[in-house]
Parts: C-alpha cells; structure tokens; sequence
C-alpha cells in the first residue's frame, strides 16, 4: 500500500530511531524492526554473536560477504575488523543495494573500509583481484542464495581468493540447506568443518 519495499520501509525506521555512527545501534534499531514489525531475513542476534567471535579470534584483515542484502551482516562485519582491515561485500540486487549502501554509510563506515560491489556472484568473483584489488580473503561470510555456495567456492578456489587458512562462515547451510556445499566441505579434504546451531531470525 506504500509503494515501498520492505527494506525501505526498515531503512525509514533506521532513519527515525537509529543513532547515526553508531553499528551497535544501528544493528539493535534493526533488531527491534525485525522483532516487532516486519521479519527480514538478516542474520540477527543470535547468530551474529557467532560472527563476532570468528571475527575476534581470527582478526582477518580483507573480507569478502557474498549477499549483502540490507546491510545489517555488513555492519556487523565491519564493526568487528581490526584496524586496516578491508570488507568486500557483493549484492546481485540493486534494489537491496541501495538500501544497504545506505545502511552502511548510516553507520558510518566509508569506501576505504567497506565496498559494495552489485552484480551476480558469479560474475563478480572472477574480477575480483583485477577490478577491486582483493588479492585473497582471510574470511568469506556466505549469506546470499544457499544454491550457490558450492559455485561460489570453488570459483573462489579456481581464482585463488582464499588467503592460506582462510576461513568460510556460510549461513544457513542445514535450513533452508546447502546439502551440496556442506558434502563438498566435509569431504574434500581441504577444510575443516564445524557446524554452529543457531535458531533461526527473529
């Protein structure tokens, strides 16, 4: 009835209640949308204490999230890097880019810390090195559709993107499920797996 998407209608919310610089906030103004208005899938509390603890024992100094959506797991990204660290973050929607684009800056990172990149994972990936300077990543967020994962990697394998003992956080991965990702994960004997329980958003 409003003409508007739901992430704007979020991002309208932000506006009016969010302290502006502040990620902790913007992420609890978030939260408070998603709980009492309108369900988002973003990654949420929950699981986003999950992303802050990899963050804090692996210190990774470039990023690279696959699905930025509104930008809520882009904020906790970047709130938890250390200093100099770099976050890549790719989205094949243009409308959700345009409101985490928003988001991000809301919450005061600039385009030295975090750079939105829009357009298919599949096509952005292989230009990567060449177009954005990320040589590797020492962390990969997985968040976007669950049937590309298993792509996504190995196209980040074949281009050489993964830093030497890189980790890969994918979300999601037993529901709605990434059965072909998490078989090629266990048993390629290149990784080691952990699967983290959570519930789901909100």
């Amino acid at each position: 009835l409003t003409g508007t998407s739901r992430e704007q209608r979020a991002f309208q919310y932000l506006l009016a209640h969010a302290i502006p610089g502040d990620p902790h906030h913007i992420l609890q103004t978030f939260d408070q949308w998603c709980y009492h208005c309108e369900h988002l899938s973003c990654v949420g509390p929950d699981k986003g204490r999950i992303v802050e603890r990899v963050l804090l024992e692996r210190a990774p100094l470039r990023v690279l999230e696959l699905g930025t959506y509104c930008g809520y797991g882009t904020v906790l990204l970047a709130q938890g890097l250390p200093p100099g660290a770099r976050l890549y973050t790719i989205e094949g929607d243009p409308r959700h880019a345009a409101v985490a684009e928003k988001v991000i800056r809301l919450a005061g990172f600039s385009e030295q810390t975090v750079e939105l990149i829009v357009g298919p994972s599949e096509e952005v990936i292989p230009r990567l090195r060449e177009k954005h300077g990320l040589m590797n990543a020492n962390l990969v967020f997985m968040d976007h559709w669950k049937r590309s994962y298993l792509r996504d990697l190995r196209l980040l394998e074949s281009h050489q993107l993964l830093a030497e003992g890189a980790t890969i956080l994918a979300d999601n991965v037993l529901f709605p499920g990434a059965p072909h990702f998490l078989q090629y994960a266990k048993t390629c004997g290149k990784y080691h797996c952990k699967v983290h329980r959570a519930s789901l958003e909100y």
